[in-house]
């Protein structure tokens, strides 16, 4: 079985190019391009939360992990699990936007959510990048089946965010097998898991190398601590794993000895950018919830869909939820293009990691957009809601305790927005995207006197300039940090974090014109409410983005240099506003009468 995406072929952009370069949207994958089997797909995991997994919800939320164990074997028995995996591994070997797919509408239940992302993406992914053949061959048939589950083991107590300092300690024995000590945190499945991939650090006397292993919990010494007690994902397992000189034969090594970060930092690349897709489709739910409850629930005599205020919610609901997913999917069809233009054979895992790797950046931004546009979406819906959005009567409360942690998981939104700026610098050096050269070119043209711009047509032809503003504002602020900190820039984690929130509008801006662009070129039904959106989010982006740069300017230039950098901000960041409002009233009308997210 496979599948192909509709993205015709174009030049493909490395990470981070998109902020030097403009892509044509003829080129870039959107949910309007979806393959009819790739809509099967989604179809068939829409099916099985609705028939199966939200009709067991207060039975998980009790902690029935017999019923949890049940339905990952019923999702391996859909093919769910295997989408990732080599047919010679018993999978199915989809494409990533398939893979996505699957994330995106599982998320309509966070908690058994948890539970298959934990098996799909943080146990079977593994194995599939790194493991030996034989590892494959022992674990991957009875992981796709669900007959064995698993869980991923690297935070610690005292070591969350900085997972490279970890205190469990393997020792290499003579007959080439380790002894494991030490205790992993808030592990998804950990409960009832059958086998763990734990990190710790092996020692000799060459000092300590961080390295992962299979272990089993038939080995003798390991054991799970009590369930905590969560905020939310009151249906999923979360419990301490406890390793008392586990003995672990050398054969369970995974990958190679002081090379863990490796497995770490790219899976957790892929399930940054799977987590963002989650955030998305949990919104899509959200806005449902919101329009269903708005266009029912009456006050002075008429429904509150039909008030101003409830319109802007819904409205900017909408807007945020299109940019987000638009890149979401934009950076899922970046991967897949990634992996097709490099030679490998069916089996070769080297093309896909060289992928993951390439759009680190791109994940990172998925994640910490995506779960934070979830959270407004979901503050919004319980607002909306009223009095009924804060008890258990309706959804909307479960829905905001659930999506608290996707701000924490996969590396807290703090660590990712270093990341952001941080990964791109350390390109940059390299000049590979050559931001260098294009932060210099830039300065250059803004001490020139302003050029004549050609004329645009189109609808979104305001939208289009101003994302070319956006990416030039970025540039610029990115460039003077370069410039002033050197290789001293991951010091300044102030600034660091406002050039991320500047990264981030500007792909999101982007993708929401390229996509709206794309779906008027193919006259698409709703093209015009798509335009509308976009517009929506580039007009509100203007002032983020000069907001983010007003604050990080001042810390790196003062006098002169100040007035001319806001100078120079103020050139390329002015634009006319426009009346959102009516917009906003447009999109959430067509919400409420359709039902739901109307994208």
């Amino acid at each position: 079985m496979s599948s192909t995406t509709a993205s015709p072929s174009t030049a493909l952009l490395g990470g981070g190019e998109w902020l030097l370069q403009p892509s044509d949207p003829a080129g870039v994958f959107t949910p309007e391009r979806l393959s009819e089997e790739q809509r099967m797909i989604a179809q068939t995991v829409t099916d099985f939360v609705s028939n199966e997994v939200l009709p067991s919800l207060d039975r998980l939320e009790e902690k029935d992990w017999t019923l949890a164990r049940a339905l990952v074997q019923r999702a391996g028995a859909l093919g769910l699990l295997g989408v990732d995996v080599p047919e010679a591994y018993g999978g199915l070997q989809l494409d990533k936007i398939t893979s996505m797919i699957v994330s995106e509408r599982m998320s309509r239940s966070a908690s058994f959510g948890a539970t298959f992302g934990a098996q799909a993406n943080l146990m079977i992914l593994p194995l599939v990048l790194f493991g030996s053949d034989a590892q494959k061959r022992k674990y991957l048939p009875r992981f796709l089946t669900g007959e064995l589950i698993g869980a991923y083991c690297l935070s610690e107590p005292g070591s969350g965010s900085d997972a490279l300092g970890a205190k469990a300690r393997a020792t290499r024995q003579p007959d080439g097998s380790f002894v494991l000590n030490g205790e992993k945190a808030w592990i998804t499945n950990g409960g009832f898991a059958d086998v763990y991939i734990v990190f710790g650090k092996v020692l000799d006397a060459a000092g300590e190398h961080f390295t992962a292993f299979i272990v089993e919990r038939a080995f003798p010494g390991v054991s799970s601590g009590k369930e905590e007690h969560k905020m939310g994902l009151h249906g999923s397992s979360t419990t301490p794993v406890i390793l008392q000189d586990v003995k672990v034969p050398a054969e369970n090594l995974l990958g190679e000895v002081g090379k863990g970060h490796k497995i770490a930092f790219n899976v957790l690349n892929f399930a940054r950018f799977k987590l963002g897709a989650m955030c998305a489709g949990g919104a899509r739910v959200a806005i449902a919830e919101a329009a269903a409850y708005a266009g029912q629930r009456k006050q002075f005599g008429q429904p509150i869909a039909s008030f101003g205020a409830i319109k802007h919610k819904i409205g900017e609901m909408v807007v945020r939820t299109y940019a987000i997913e638009s890149l979401i999917y934009r950076t899922a069809g970046l991967i897949d293009d990634r992996i097709r233009a490099t030679p490998h054979d069916s089996a070769d895992q080297s093309a896909a990691l060289a992928a993951l790797e390439e759009y680190a950046i791109e994940a990172s931004i998925a994640k910490v957009a995506g779960s934070e546009m979830l959270n407004f979406v979901l503050d919004e819906n319980i607002q909306i809601h009223g009095g009924n959005g804060f008890v258990r009567d309706y959804p909307a409360e479960r829905h905001y305790r659930d999506s608290r942690v996707n701000r924490i998981f996969e590396g807290t939104n703090e660590i990712n927005r270093l990341l952001i700026p941080g990964m791109l610098a350390r390109r940059a050096v390299k000049g590979e995207p050559p931001i260098i050269a294009a932060a210099k070119a830039l300065q250059a043209e803004l001490l020139a006197p302003p050029a004549a711009v050609p004329a645009e047509e189109g609808t979104l032809a305001a939208e289009r300039r101003a994302v070319g503003a956006f990416k030039k504002s970025a540039l610029m602020v990115f460039g003077l940090a370069l410039q002033k900190y050197g290789d001293k820039l991951s010091d300044q984690q102030e600034v660091l974090m406002h050039i991320a929130d500047m990264l981030m509008d500007v792909f999101a801006a982007d993708s929401a014109v390229l996509r709206a662009d794309a779906s008027a070129a193919a006259e698409a039904p709703r093209a015009a409410l798509q335009a509308d959106a976009a517009r929506v989010f580039v007009n509100d982006a203007v002032m983020r983005l000069l907001a983010s740069a007003r604050q990080a300017l001042p810390v790196m230039v003062d006098g002169e240099m100040l007035t001319m950098a806001l100078a120079a901000l103020k050139r390329l960041l002015t634009s006319t506003p426009i009346n959102t409002a009516a917009l906003r009233r447009g999109l959430a009308d067509e919400t409420v009468a359709r039902g739901g997210y109307i994208f």
